[in-house]
């Protein structure tokens, strides 16, 4: 009975953690995989459009997974431009996610294979946005699969009402649906814009994707990325903002430090007030 007790202490816990992390990063996901729904929408019924079956429209979403690739993709098809063409364009559109998995290269390394894979099939804007929240925080494998999955399951949900849409209601395109494109970029970004450094980087990868976007480069977004991100670190090295940003910390470390102490020296001064007043009242009695 003891032995039964013991194990099922040690190994029960670990189960509703992973689940509650799961949960965690699914509803973390979940604004976010609400918002994408029109985009995915366009994709399907554009890619009716363009002439594929459901079945081939369905498979580009749960396959290729990549809903700016997938739309470039689809109009490259429609104007009838060659193979090669299309997969360089998305390689280049795409290239971003090599960025990404650069920058959580040491949370990942350590991961079993089946996880890096996992992980890395389900790496999307959204996902990083959500999952690499820094060196302040710890990395949680069921937190991003939580994200990552539910992201992917909404997106073909999405993706298949598209399909249904595209064949029932005529120039769906025409609607706006693109809008939800940007709107979800901007919801990304905006949040991570606290120091001055993100900004510099953000504004410069804006204005250098519309030039790009205007001479119609292909490798836009990546020259764009490039530059900003270039921009940004050497904006915090001019500017030492690292140091500053460092020091702020340790004041605002130190403030809490000498607050908490006041407090406690506050405390026992009270406490042994109260107990000199409880022995002068035991005198008197």
């Amino acid at each position: 009975m003891t032995t039964d007790k013991l194990i099922e202490s040690d190994v029960s816990p670990a189960h509703p953690t992973k689940a509650k992390a799961f949960l965690k990063g699914t509803l973390a996901m979940m604004p976010l995989t609400i918002a994408v729904v029109p985009w995915g929408i366009l994709a399907g019924s554009f890619a009716i459009e363009v002439g594929l079956t459901p079945i081939e429209s369905q498979a580009m979403s749960a396959i290729i997974f990549a809903g700016a690739a997938q739309l470039v993709a689809l109009g490259m098809v429609k104007a009838g431009i060659g193979l090669w063409s299309i997969l360089i364009t998305t390689l280049l559109i795409t290239s971003r996610h090599l960025l990404y998995a650069m920058a959580m290269r040491s949370q990942i390394s350590p991961l079993p294979l089946k996880w890096r894979l996992t992980l890395g099939f389900l790496l999307t804007d959204e996902l990083f946005a959500i999952a690499n929240q820094g060196k302040l925080h710890k990395f949680d494998r069921w937190y991003a699969l939580g994200g990552g999955l539910s992201f992917y399951i909404g997106w073909n949900i999405a993706t298949l009402l598209g399909i249904v849409a595209g064949n029932a209601i005529e120039n769906l395109g025409e609607l706006g649906l693109d809008f939800a494109i940007a709107a979800t970029f901007i919801a990304l970004v905006v949040p991570t814009v606290k120091k001055p450094s993100i900004l510099v980087c953000v504004l410069v990868s804006l204005t250098l994707a519309v030039v790009c976007a205007l001479f119609e480069i292909q490798a836009g977004l990546l020259i764009a990325a490039i530059a900003g991100m270039t921009t940004g670190v050497l904006y915090a090295k001019v500017t030492k903002e690292a140091e500053r940003t460092e020091q702020s910390a340790t004041e605002l470390a130190n403030t809490q430090a000498q607050t908490e102490a006041d407090i406690g020296t506050g405390t026992e001064s009270q406490t042994e007030t109260e107990i000199e007043t409880k022995s002068a009242s035991g005198e008197k009695a």
